[in-house]
């Protein structure tokens, strides 16, 4: 999401899903200001943050479905996926595969959200995206649909 040249508000994310338990959503959220040396968006390292916040929240292992985003190819997203084999299991999507993505629809939700925000800076977009990405963490009903949204089945869930 851009704010007329004022920089770029980015959004990351994970919906977790364990047998018996509501879903979750684990999301992290970067303003980027157009400052001389500031990452524009993620790093390799924010999403290995990622799933190790999501590892410690779910208590347990994780199989993930990731998207064939170029960031995610990374050797040293690679590396720590070997080297963390014994909770960590990743499969990639197809390169193309938005439908099969239920964070697709989850971002789908927050700039329907916020796409008519008159926002007076970045900040003001910033909050309203994290203010949204709140509102939909609970209410796992919307993350649950955006999991039967992809058609996908998770073995061991209950039918919703």
């Amino acid at each position: 999401m851009r704010g007329r040249g004022s920089g770029r508000v980015s959004m990351a994310g994970m919906t977790c899903y364990k047998p018996g338990e509501r879903c979750r959503l684990i999301y992290a959220v970067r303003e980027y200001r157009g400052r001389k040396g500031e990452p524009k968006g993620f790093c390799w390292r924010d999403f290995h943050d990622l799933i190790i916040r999501a590892r410690t929240q779910l208590g347990g292992p994780i199989v993930l479905a990731w998207a064939n985003v170029r960031l995610h190819l990374t050797k040293p997203l690679r590396e720590f996926i070997e080297a963390n084999a014994a909770w960590l299991t990743v499969f990639q999507l197809p390169a193309y595969a938005p439908g099969l993505n239920p964070l697709e629809d989850i971002w789908s939700l927050v700039k329907r959200d916020i796409g008519n925000l008159a926002a007076a800076d970045l900040g003001h977009i910033t909050r309203a995206v994290k203010h949204r990405l709140k509102q939909i963490q609970y209410r796992p009903d919307l993350v649950d649909g955006c999991l039967a949204a992809t058609g996908l089945i998770m073995d061991g869930l209950p039918a919703g």
